[in-house]
């Protein structure tokens, strides 16, 4: 059997609360965690209306306190859309209507368009770079056409030099308070303003560039700073670079990474891994090597005797932190064999066996 939900503790209030504290506590939380905002949560705003409907309801709210449940009309369930649930208005549309019902107290800003954050549409690219930018970074500019905010009037519509007035729709509230009839009776909504775009203001002469949008097609460069250490599949994100929208805030960049490959190195980390063929004569007796870095050539000694698969540390030629600290570059030894020896090597190689080597 599931464990009772307690609907208080949901909504954050005590369990002597007025309606009008069970509104407050709602209207609060439904308003940062409604699935149309950035910091939304579907299934929490579900769990919260659903608090809502039960604790609001005085019916409802007294068979919850008393059995943990409630029974009238849960069998039917509620009619939910855009995550919010409708059940809490069942008993009304079966007694024959509202009369007139304004659901913008009901829902508060989320009709009106206060609630939700008008916001421009986000952008998502690829990004080819190589190995050695992804440990060191890089910097790229990179081209995108997109809808920006107008340079000349700065996305407020006006020609520069002139003013914005009252919008005459709205009368400079941003809102439009709307009532439709139908069967359930009148129903009161309130949106915002597709004149003004809630803004209360619109310009006395439209900006001849972007002819009063605030927004336009342009092309637009944007650097891409790309940190060191990032991995192919990494995504970065460049808050306000997506598509802007009048009288709203401008979507996001996606950046992709992906990182070409290279046969000398593989990335552990902030470690890189290469291999080093040495001479069976240069494992055995020891020797100076030279090898390839990402940062030039450097040399390596092979200490005498090392071991096929055994590793040395070339310090700080790793993987950039972008805190002035690297890792190491590791090398792994491979020991040459020989696969022909000609008559005086193999002579030779019988007078090791025969010291036991």
């Amino acid at each position: 059997m599931a464990a009772k939900k307690d609907y208080y503790e949901i909504l954050g209030i005590d369990k002597k609360a007025s309606k009008d504290d069970i509104k407050k506590a709602f209207h609060k939380l439904a308003h940062k965690y409604h699935p149309d905002k950035n910091s939304g949560d579907a299934d929490k705003f579900k769990e919260l209306s659903e608090a809502y409907s039960t604790l609001s309801d005085d019916k409802k709210r007294a068979e919850y306190d008393s059995y943990g449940r409630t029974f009238g009309g849960g069998g039917q369930g509620g009619f939910e859309r855009g995550g919010f649930d409708f059940s809490q208005f069942q008993d009304a549309f079966s007694q024959g209507g509202f009369g007139e019902f304004d659901f913008s107290d009901a829902f508060g800003d989320f009709f009106s368009g206060g609630g939700r954050t008008q916001r421009g549409r986000d952008i998502s690219i690829d990004l080819e770079i190589s190995f050695k930018e992804s440990v060191f970074g890089t910097k790229r500019a990179v081209l995108l056409a997109k809808t920006a905010q107008c340079e000349t009037c700065k996305g407020n519509g006006a020609e520069p030099g002139t003013s914005l007035e009252t919008c005459t729709k709205c009368n400079g509230a941003g809102k439009i308070h709307e009532t439709t009839n139908s069967f359930f009776g009148s129903i009161s909504m309130t949106r915002a303003c597709t004149t003004c775009r809630g803004t209360g203001k619109v310009p006395k002469q439209k900006c001849r560039t972007c002819r009063g949008e605030g927004v336009y097609k342009k092309q637009e460069e944007i650097e891409i700073v790309v940190p060191p250490g990032i991995s192919g599949g990494e995504m970065i994100r460049l808050t306000g670079a997506g598509e802007a929208i009048a009288g709203g805030a401008s979507g996001d960049l996606y950046v992709k990474i992906h990182v070409t490959s290279d046969p000398r190195f593989k990335k552990e980390g902030i470690n890189l891994m290469t291999d080093l063929s040495v001479k069976l004569s240069d494992a055995l007796l020891g020797a100076e090597y030279k090898i390839t870095t990402l940062d030039g050539e450097e040399s390596v000694s092979i200490p005498q005797g090392v071991s096929h698969g055994e590793t040395i540390a070339i310090k700080g030629h790793g993987v950039s932190t972008g805190r002035g600290k690297r890792g190491d570059l590791i090398v792994r030894i491979k020991i040459n064999l020989p696969q022909k020896l000609s008559r005086s090597a193999k002579t030779l190689v019988e007078k090791l066996k025969e010291e036991g080597i």
